[in-house]
């Protein structure tokens, strides 16, 4: 039970169940409305991967994405994929000659 709301908790499964029926259009942006009941919508494990990769693109350290609770920083580094933006972003905030010039 929630203490602050006095209702019960969803399970795991069911709140995936949920995001993945809301997701659908989402998720399938071609797709007409009429087709939802035969779409994929995202999953919580997708979410949670995303996050982490949006943390990093934000320079988040190693250590806090390491409390995502992965097994080790080689199963982390799976997921956490910053972008080549976010890569090219990072290299010239920490090139000394460009740190020179301004």
């Amino acid at each position: 039970m929630c203490p602050e709301t006095g209702r019960a908790r969803l399970s795991y499964r069911r709140a995936e169940e949920i995001f993945e029926e809301n997701t659908r259009l989402l998720a399938n942006p071609l797709a007409s409305p009429e087709d939802i009941e035969d779409l994929d919508g995202w999953t919580l494990h997708r979410l949670r991967h995303s996050a982490l990769t949006h943390d990093a693109e934000d320079g988040t350290s190693t250590p806090m994405l390491a409390r995502s609770r992965h097994a080790s920083v080689r199963s982390l580094e799976r997921y956490a994929r910053p972008g080549v933006d976010a890569v090219a972003r990072h290299v010239a905030e920490r090139d000394p000659a460009a740190r020179r010039r301004m």
